[in-house]
């Protein structure tokens, strides 16, 4: 991610103005409290490379970074942000209509929506089944030094439970069209728990690696997959984040994380 300096707003609550993509969008983030967005929304919104005239759908959208980030690059995405949590979602909203995103403020929308929420009531809060080309999704991390912060936002973020990839795919499943992609960035210890959510649901599953350095154990992985396909699972070449003992971004890997490539499977 490359942003500017963030520019404090006056407000109720304390909250920065960030600019992603050099300058290309800006997203409102609570200061000192939350999730703050970054590098792994700018990665998840590279796996989306689609010219067509497309739906998108953002779950757990947060402030909506991933999600506004591939409205930025593909000018046919038309974004749908759900997000479950009041505080966040009006982040959102507000962000989505924000002067400075008013190129793209016509293909953006935000929806208060519950991604683990199941017919009827899942379509209630905006989520129509078969409606979307694409969804990505980076899920609360099971990791429990997170959930024992006394930070409220962050804590609803991190309520886990068992199934968690389970009822997030399954949604990605209902609400997308035959042949669309679900992406999504996680922890490489949900490896399993994923390719176990994508069961018949989905098949074409590409993961790829994300390095800190060369010779350093995975972080991250970045997973498509394509509903409906019967296509094996594939692992591609691995992403490396910085040049070997300095803390310079690898050129290939800052292409993807500004904005100004895709890391998008292979049509």
């Amino acid at each position: 991610m490359h942003h500017a300096e963030p520019k404090e707003v006056a407000g109720p609550q304390a909250e920065t103005l960030d600019a992603f993509h050099y300058g290309r969008f800006h997203v409102l983030q609570p200061k000192g409290r939350g999730h703050r967005s970054g590098m792994d929304a700018m990665l998840l919104a590279a796996l989306v490379a689609d010219e067509r005239p497309i739906r998108v759908a953002d779950l757990g959208a947060g402030a909506g970074a991933a999600g506004m980030a591939v409205a930025s690059r593909l000018a046919n995405a038309e974004v749908v942000l759900a997000e479950r949590s009041p505080d966040m979602a009006d982040y959102a909203r507000r962000s989505a209509v924000h002067p400075l995103n008013a190129h793209m403020a016509a293909r953006l929308s935000v929806v208060e929506a519950d991604v683990t929420a199941t017919g009827r009531a899942r379509r209630a809060m905006g989520l129509d089944d078969d409606s979307f080309d694409h969804v990505i999704m980076n899920p609360p991390f099971n990791d429990g030094s997170d959930r024992r912060t006394p930070d409220a936002l962050k804590a609803e973020a991190h309520a886990m439970h068992d199934g968690l990839f389970e009822s997030w795919v399954r949604t990605a499943g209902a609400i997308l069209r035959p042949g669309g992609q679900l992406s999504l960035i996680a922890r490489p210890e949900s490896i399993a728990e994923i390719i176990a959510a994508c069961g018949r649901r989905f098949g074409g599953i590409e993961i790829t690696a994300l390095h800190p350095r060369a010779g350093e154990n995975a972080v991250r992985i970045l997973v498509t997959a394509i509903k409906g396909s019967r296509a094996r699972l594939s692992q591609r070449f691995p992403l490396v984040m910085h040049e070997e003992d300095t803390h310079r971004f690898a050129a290939l890997f800052d292409d993807f994380n500004n904005g100004r490539a895709a890391y998008a499977r292979k049509r």
